[in-house]
């Protein structure tokens, strides 16, 4: 979007995908941060730890996205220190739905997804709009690339209706290795029909063990 008068936001693109397994959640997210067809960097970080096994990724306007991200982890810090314990991964999904609703009337312009653990050690992906409505999913998909990308993981992953009465847990089938490879596969193909998504591909891996990162060379025309 360009900037038009009093118009104060900006997309500077990139996709982000979560996939919650059986035990473990997969957290991707590009490295590319441009605007329309100039690119600003190609080593931009969209992925920020927060809370005790829980990452957030973020795709939109970079401004809003950091003020954003500053907020919450000063939010995290303040809980450590009330209650001596580092907050769990749906207390900080509650919060940030708390936080982007507050700004409603003005919001901040990132659609962002949340992965990791939750106090039990199971899996959980939550999804986001602009404004902080969430749900919590088996997977999901943020960012220029979104489009592409859900229909293939809606495709492979099957995960169980919401609408399915009793409730099951939302996870995929799949083993942590195969959810590595689909991510993979996923932004090699978005990478090549997205001009706002490319460079290197950031892969954040949550499991019981902890955390670990990955990192993958995509297309970088």
């Amino acid at each position: 979007m360009s900037r038009r008068g009093d118009w104060v936001y900006e997309n500077n693109g990139g996709t982000c995908v979560a996939i919650a397994g059986a035990d473990y959640c997969v957290v991707a997210a590009d490295t590319r941060l441009s605007v329309g067809y100039s690119i600003l960097t190609r080593d931009h970080s969209k992925i920020c730890d927060l809370a005790d096994k829980c990452v957030l990724a973020s795709s939109g306007f970079q401004g809003d996205i950091k003020a954003l991200h500053k907020n919450l982890a000063a939010r995290e810090l303040l809980y450590q220190h009330q209650h001596n314990k580092r907050m769990s991964c749906p207390a900080m999904a509650q919060l940030l739905s708390n936080t982007l609703y507050y700004k409603r009337f003005f919001p901040y312009y990132a659609f962002n997804v949340l992965g990791g653990l939750d106090s039990e050690g199971k899996e959980c992906v939550f999804t986001y709009d602009a404004v902080g409505s969430y749900e919590r999913t088996g997977y999901s998909a943020q960012g220029t690339g979104s489009t592409l990308i859900m229909p293939v993981l809606d495709n492979q992953l099957k995960s169980p209706s919401p609408l399915l009465l009793p409730a099951r847990d939302a996870v995929t089938p799949l083993s942590e290795s195969e959810a590595i490879d689909l991510v993979k596969d996923v932004f090699a193909s978005a990478t090549e029909r997205d001009i706002y998504t490319g460079d290197k591909l950031e892969i954040v891996v949550i499991n019981k063990v902890g955390t670990k990162r990955e990192y993958i060379d995509l297309r970088k025309d």
